[in-house]
């Protein structure tokens, strides 16, 4: 669904407009006190969505609750700013500080969204409102449902109904990295490994087979599974091979006839999911495996001019993102893409979730002086 810019979203009058040309900490505490856990994100996109129509020269295009702001300049070089709009559920534990509506303690924010990712999008919000002439031709994406399964991704929903909306050289997106260039990511997949036996009653269990015994070499080879570290492009990353559930036993006097363990493979992005699934295969020949998911990683993308200029702008030694986000779908579509957004990835989905707000104001800096502005309205 494309809108047109004569009609504002009748759910923005929920909420007050946003304000894009004050402190970008307390517009991020306004994100932030819009519940938007994945599926609910229709009043935080009518909110972004009213407000990016509001800036001059921004041709705007919304698809379900994803919304694409772009300046038509001419400039040479074509950058996106991508962030999701949604978050994981609100904490349920007592004392909680990782909810909503956000919360100041001093100079800390916090609340859901804090980190995982209201503080990057404020950022983008921003920028488009207080660079009129910036030195490169911007792309803004807001997406929904990046919190969830892959199927459902606002941003893949995006490349699939309007892929030239996608088109550009570089991207970043404002993903949480503690305001460090991290690279790349690394690809993920998942896999299901069963065991079988036959029921009995446990007071004979003679007459069965445990599956749930038989689990136990699985368990076994993980666990002295040494997991490698992979320089690619100058970067190295971290693999891991866990367990990361089992499930078995229908009641207390039954021997078990089924097993499963999930395992889940985080792979450099020097693999494909392929090749990741071969070694996984490999390393439990003997045992029942089905591939459940997976998704390859990124390249970090760091030495294409932009994303060096960009490193030379912000400072700082560049990381590897050891978990997967969306630059590796801008990996796929052919543009380098970086993470680089305010705020530790380590407290992203927590019960105690919470951004430093100068994280938040030093990440804006970063970006617009990078893109040829100067920091203020």
């Amino acid at each position: 669904m494309t809108t047109d810019k004569n009609v504002l979203p009748a759910a923005s009058m929920a909420h007050a407009p946003l304000h894009l040309l004050g402190d970008v900490a307390v517009l991020t505490t306004a994100l932030m006190n819009v519940e938007s856990v994945s599926g609910n994100e229709g009043a935080i996109a009518d909110l972004v969505e009213a407000a990016l129509w509001a800036i001059p020269g921004l041709v705007v295009h919304r698809d379900g609750d994803a919304i694409v702001a772009r300046t038509q300049l001419g400039r040479a070089e074509r950058v996106i700013l991508a962030g999701h709009l949604d978050t994981v559920p609100l904490p349920t534990a007592a004392g909680s500080r990782g909810t909503v509506p956000a919360v100041w303690d001093g100079e800390t924010i916090y609340g859901r969204g804090a980190t995982d990712m209201k503080g990057g999008v404020a950022v983008q919000l921003a920028i488009a409102a207080r660079l009129a002439e910036p030195n490169r031709d911007i792309t803004f994406i807001f997406y929904d449902h990046e919190e969830v399964e892959g199927s459902k991704s606002g941003l893949g929903r995006l490349q699939r109904n309007n892929p030239e909306l996608l088109a550009g050289d570089f991207a970043i997106l404002l993903e949480p990295t503690d305001g460090t260039v991290e690279g790349g990511c690394n690809g993920t997949s998942r896999f299901r490994v069963r065991t079988r036996g036959v029921a009995a009653h446990s007071a004979r269990a003679w007459m069965g087979e445990n599956a749930i015994h038989k689990i136990a070499p699985i368990l076994a080879r993980l666990a002295a599974h040494e997991p490698e570290t992979v320089n690619v492009d100058g970067l190295d990353y971290r693999e891991s091979l866990n367990a990361v559930s089992i499930h078995g036993g229908i009641a207390g006097n039954v021997i078990p006839d089924f097993c499963e363990v999930e395992v889940n493979y985080r792979f450099a992005p020097d693999k494909s999911v392929d090749q990741a699934e071969a070694y996984v295969r490999e390393l439990l020949d003997g045992f029942e495996i089905e591939c459940t998911d997976g998704a390859n990683g990124a390249r970090p993308g760091l030495l294409h001019p932009a994303a060096a200029s960009f490193v030379q702008a912000v400072g700082g030694i560049p990381k590897p993102k050891f978990g997967w986000t969306d630059v590796a779908r801008f990996s796929a579509l052919g543009i380098p893409a970086v993470n680089f957004g305010p705020g530790d990835a380590l407290l992203a989905h927590s019960d105690n979730e919470h951004v430093q707000a100068q994280a938040i104001r030093d990440c804006l800096s970063a970006l617009t002086r990078w893109l040829g502005g100067e920091l203020g309205s």
